[in-house]
């Protein structure tokens, strides 16, 4: 068996020299072919072993077509024995499937499924490819499935692929003990064997403020925010309420939740709801928009929960309520609404057939953004979850339909975050910020790929907007020198290890 079609690279062909020989975890820059490596590693084991099967674990469907696809695409392997499994096939189907399979392309809960109901056994297994690799916690599936890997393949090697495995050494660390990791490989932009592959990324930040209006709206919220505060002194929460944090408020409702219920409980039960509904409130207009605050009133309105009715009757919502409103009818909003307009008109009249990815955290304000941007003439799309509206085929096609130009401008929650390849993204625009390391170096890693891209953080001034971004590129570099760092260390006790042995 052989690969066709790519030249493997320099950096790829060295990382290949540690994944023949150690269980590896590999963190390189999204675009720099993670998925090249697997195929190298694949072959490599597959001519080692030639009665043996591949196997590649990623998170969604529409990751798992495009990496069986990258497979057919850069191997003389048989095409009908590089086969997709999901859920969506029956157990039944599954299991003559893997039966004619040399590679195989799956969701983690379908193996998971499959093995724990003993329909397979991973015993003619002689790899297993984890991508996506920082979801590897707790009991997530590819945990389970590394786990029965190890017990029962005869040759086992394991390689997990991710650009960002996590924030802190302990949450690398639990990745590694779950993926029974011996060495990882590391390359930023700094790496010289990377640095011509690397395309230029020009990052640009909005800073907006927001108008007093909106200051006003923001307060009448925070003030009765506040008041509701003072009731966690109940609940032997005694810091001054300026430092009390939503970690608190969450860290005191899994207290409550656990505690035996009785009137008290039930009280703070109610009053955690509020503070988080409130909180979250305060979020929306600091972050997103006015009409997001709006919607979130609506959706009150049909909560049946004794949290909501408190809220909507206090004086400081109704007023609230009713600013919104007239902001509305005066057209005003966040002020990242109209520099967003000019972002894109800007771009397209530059060139007409740029491709632009904006990244907002909340499917309203997808929805609201894409409307908006429809209706002064911008060809724009959405792609969210499942669990938002869009099945797995619609998010395929989706993604089809931008990289083909039928669209402008994608508008994506966090779906469009991790490893679905969007070939045309010339501009990543973050209209609102998240404090996640992980999820800032998935969103940034959507342009330049194959071309020089821009990349434009919005934030809006004094506000957790401009606090999120701060933290996620603090920890992103904080996650890098802790990688080198354990790269160093699993080297030298490999080499510890090598030497005992002998």
């Amino acid at each position: 068996m052989n690969i066709k079609n790519f030249t493997p690279r320099p950096y790829q062909i060295s990382i290949i020299e540690t994944c023949k020989n150690k269980n590896t975890l590999v963190c390189v820059p999204t675009g720099l072919g993670k998925t090249k490596i697997a195929i190298l590693l694949a072959i490599e084991e597959l001519n080692k072993y030639p009665e043996t099967k591949a196997l590649i674990l990623t998170p969604t469907k529409p990751l798992a077509n495009q990496i069986c696809n990258e497979f057919k695409e850069c191997t003389d392997i048989n095409p009908n024995e590089i086969v997709l499994l999901t859920g969506f096939i029956s157990p039944k189907k599954r299991i003559d499937m893997y039966n004619i399979s040399k590679v195989i392309v799956a969701t983690p809960q379908t193996i998971e499924k499959d093995v724990t109901n003993n329909r397979i056994s991973l015993n003619e297994f002689s790899l297993l490819v984890i991508d996506e690799a920082h979801r590897s916690r707790e009991r997530f599936a590819n945990t389970i499935v590394a786990k029965y890997y190890i017990e029962q393949a005869k040759y086992k090697r394991i390689l997990a692929l991710t650009a960002s495995p996590g924030s802190t050494k302990s949450k690398i660390e639990e990745v590694c003990k779950n993926l029974y990791i011996e060495a990882i490989e590391i390359r930023t932009e700094k790496d010289e064997d990377i640095s011509e592959f690397i395309q230029s990324k020009n990052t640009e930040y909005i800073n907006v403020e927001l108008p007093e209006e909106i200051k006003f709206l923001h307060s009448l919220i925070k003030g009765f925010y506040k008041e509701k505060l003072e009731g966690l002194r109940n609940f032997n929460i005694n810091k001054p309420t300026s430092q009390i944090n939503k970690v608190d408020i969450l860290f005191l409702q899994r207290r409550l939740q656990n505690s035996s219920k009785n009137s008290a409980v039930f009280y703070g039960l109610s009053l955690v709801a509020q503070l988080l509904k409130l909180n979250f409130a305060m979020e929306l207009i600091e972050t997103q928009g006015i009409n997001s605050l709006n919607d979130f009133f609506k959706k009150l309105e049909l909560e049946e929960t004794k949290a909501a009715k408190i809220i909507l009757k206090n004086q400081n919502i109704l007023k609230a309520r009713m600013l919104c409103e007239q902001l509305l009818e005066k057209s005003v909003n966040h002020p990242k609404i109209n520099k967003l307009k000019e972002i894109i008109k800007e771009t397209l009249e530059n060139k007409k057939d740029s491709r632009i990815i904006i990244f907002a955290t909340y499917r309203n304000t997808v929805d609201n953004i894409m409307n908006l941007l429809n209706r002064i003439g911008i060809k724009t799309t959405r792609l969210v979850g499942q669990k938002e509206g869009l099945s797995q085929k619609e998010q395929i096609e989706t993604i089809k339909n931008f990289n083909d130009g039928v669209y402008n401008c994608l508008v994506a929650t966090s779906i469009a975050e991790e490893g679905l390849h969007i070939e045309e993204a010339d501009v990543a625009i973050f209209y609102d910020n998240t404090p996640s390391s992980i999820r800032k170096i998935q969103r940034a890693g959507r342009v330049g790929r194959l071309k020089p891209g821009r990349i434009i953080f919005m934030i809006t001034k004094g506000t957790r907007d401009s606090a999120y971004y701060w933290k996620s590129k603090k920890d992103e570099i904080r996650m890098k020198s802790i990688l080198y760092g354990m790269k160093e260390q699993t080297k030298k006790e490999f080499k510890e290890k090598q030497l005992t042995d002998f």
